[in-house]
């Protein structure tokens, strides 16, 4: 059982690592909250989708979506509209050492509703973790797939709480408010990036 277990781990950790929308976004989420509580619901959203993702992987349902050309395309073009706004946004968004303006901007519901946005409506996040994930488990059967897959949704939410913890403390050594205004056209950059690159696959494929 140890073997899928640490394939499963160091897998999840390869396709998890790369500076992506989700981990831009809940990087961000740590800088600017007020508290780490604040920071919670986006992290546990994260998180839970990323787990209802790779159950459905291992399950097989991956491959119906993988292989219908419509449904790949809807995915890309919802991706595509959504990463542009999204991009927008946080490029024009200025940085706030008001505690009630950010708490206003990044309200509970708010959290939720992007954390899950940036997560199930990123087309690359869902191709790469059915396609390699859901790929790579069809090699274990019964014990040996539940152990890679815990390893795989034990890494998102490790990752995910280590991101926000580490924007946290990245937000309080920034006092000029710079670092964040920075930041953000970066996370800007990376959303614009990503979606060009969804148009160019599409294409491409």
């Amino acid at each position: 059982m140890f073997e899928p277990f640490i394939h499963g781990f160091i897998l999840a950790i390869g396709l998890i690592l790369p500076l992506g929308v989700q981990n831009v976004f809940i990087f961000n989420q740590g800088v600017l909250q007020p508290r780490f509580i604040k920071v919670v619901p986006a992290v546990i959203t994260a998180s839970l989708c990323d787990t209802f993702l790779i159950l459905v992987a291992v399950l097989g349902v991956s491959f119906i979506i993988l292989g219908s050309v419509w449904m790949k395309t809807i995915l890309i073009g919802g991706g595509f509209i959504f990463l542009v706004y999204m991009g927008w946004t946080t490029w024009n968004s200025k940085p706030s050492n008001r505690k009630e303006e950010i708490e206003k901007k990044f309200s509970l519901k708010k959290q939720i509703l992007f954390a899950a946005s940036v997560s199930l409506l990123n087309p690359h996040a869902i191709m790469d973790t059915m396609g390699v994930i859901g790929t790579s488990s069809l090699r274990y059967h019964e014990e040996e797939k539940v152990f890679f897959t815990f390893a795989c949704i034990l890494v998102s939410w490790i990752w995910f709480f280590g991101l926000s913890l580490f924007g946290r403390i990245s937000g309080k050594l920034d006092k000029s408010g710079n670092f964040i205004l920075v930041l953000n056209k970066i996370s800007a950059l990376v959303m614009w990036g990503a979606a060009v690159y969804l148009v160019l696959t599409l294409f491409i494929n």
